[in-house]
């Protein structure tokens, strides 16, 4: 079974309202249809686009705190493009608040208009520190017409452990959408995504925000490329890369997933990373 899967690079730039944002939402959703694309991922902090607007009750623009504010705007424009076009999309993350708090959450989008959530686990120092927000307490993965999988933002992509978790609870794509300001934040979560695919044996799709936010605190610089990155052994590329974008640049990448691929090099393949782990030394998330 092969799942077709597009990433968006998202290019940030300030806008003057949300019919702004929700056109180039469109875009991008309808340029990955032309491709024939299922899923669809955007990237983590896409939605802090909106904090560029200014208005007459927010002469200098939103904060982080008041982005929460879009929640009904954003939910309403993904649902619609997902129903409308029959495909699922990880709208990337965007904060939410509940009780008080706000969560960086990912935002899974089905075709029959179902939402489901995973709020970022592991913050950054700027997350925790400069913005406020709160880690998310629980982990999930998702059921879909083509199988499991599973939304880790970002950071979190950089703990082992919870890639282990989520392919014991039946992941077989994790989508990571992520924000990264510079070359060192990028190859983080670059190379530790090349890691857990070898380690789990696993797809992992990747995108992150391009270009810049002049106005808007930790948002002015953007260093991202999408990338479909695989198991390496014979069946895939050599270096683990379905596909990728141009770095920086605006732009959609598409590639197909052959799920039954993962169960034949996780059996046959010239290791077996997830089969061979030593359960007898260390825990089995079984």
């Amino acid at each position: 079974m092969n799942m077709r899967v597009s990433a968006v690079q998202y290019h940030l730039h300030t806008i003057h309202d949300f019919r702004e944002f929700a056109e180039q939402v469109t875009h991008y959703v309808k340029t990955a249809v032309e491709f024939d694309a299922e899923y669809v991922l955007f990237p983590e902090f896409f939605t802090t686009q909106l904090m560029s607007i200014r208005d007459k009750e927010h002469p200098q623009g939103y904060s982080i705190q008041e982005l929460a504010q879009f929640t009904d705007d954003y939910l309403e424009l993904f649902t619609s493009l997902a129903t409308e076009h029959g495909l699922y999309i990880i709208g990337g993350t965007h904060v939410v608040e509940r009780q008080g708090k706000l969560y960086n959450t990912a935002h899974l989008f089905d075709p029959d208009g179902r939402v489901a959530t995973q709020a970022k686990l592991h913050l950054t120092p700027t997350e925790e520190e400069n913005w406020k927000l709160t880690p998310g307490e629980d982990l999930q993965v998702f059921q879909t017409e083509k199988g499991v999988v599973a939304m880790l933002t970002c950071y979190d992509i950089e703990f082992p452990e919870v890639v282990r978790m989520v392919r014991a609870k039946g992941a077989n794509v994790i989508f990571c959408p992520s924000c990264t300001d510079d070359q060192h934040g990028f190859y983080r979560v670059r190379y530790t995504s090349h890691a857990r695919a070898v380690e789990n044996q696993v797809y992992v799709v990747n995108t992150g925000t391009v270009g810049s936010l002049p106005t808007v605190d930790f948002m002015r610089a953007n260093y991202g490329q999408a990338a479909i990155i695989t198991p390496n052994d014979i069946p895939f590329p050599p270096r683990g890369i379905l596909m990728e974008g141009e770095v920086n640049q605006d732009m959609v990448i598409t590639a197909d997933l052959d799920l039954e691929l993962l169960d034949k090099i996780r059996n046959h393949g010239a290791v077996r990373t997830w089969r061979d782990r030593r359960t007898d030394l260390y825990p089995d998330w079984t």
